[in-house]
């Protein structure tokens, strides 16, 4: 199962420039992801990180795969979010990184659910480019009711 970048708006919250997934490529309910992040000279983040060396941050690696852990969630439990829910990542465990991420890269972020416990969701999650694993993480995920007060 594949999810366009129309798709992919329903389930995030997020929009230009924080949308940091382009795509869902294979879906394995309710068990993993892998989601398409095609990184662009024209990121608002490299003009300031590094200007003569872009190099996209890890926190925002780390957020492209929360935001797959995000799709993920809805799409196992068969439930799109709602005005009033946002799923907040609450936990980053074990997070490596293994290379850097440039301009032209396309970041392949696979997430695995390994168990909801509490309303919390535990996911393993990775990041490639090229075949080459870039950043690895633990990350906790829980869906939140929000009042707009």
């Amino acid at each position: 199962m594949k999810m366009d970048i129309q798709e992919v708006m329903g389930y995030l919250p997020h929009r230009y420039p924080f949308l940091l997934i382009d795509k869902v490529i294979s879906l394995d309910l309710p068990h993993s992801l892998i989601a398409v992040k095609n990184v662009t000279f024209n990121e608002p983040f490299f003009t300031g990180h590094f200007p003569e060396i872009p190099v996209m941050p890890g926190v925002l690696i780390i957020e492209a795969l929360a935001q797959a852990c995000g799709i993920l969630y809805y799409k196992s439990i068969n439930k799109l979010p709602g005005n009033n829910t946002v799923n907040y990542l609450v936990g980053i465990n074990e997070a490596r990184f293994k290379q850097v991420v440039k301009p032209g890269d396309q970041l392949h972020l696979h997430v695995q659910l390994l168990k909801v416990k509490q309303g919390v969701s535990k996911f393993q999650c990775k990041a490639f480019v090229d075949d080459e694993l870039v950043c690895s993480a633990e990350i906790m995920n829980v869906a939140k009711e929000i009042d707009h007060d």
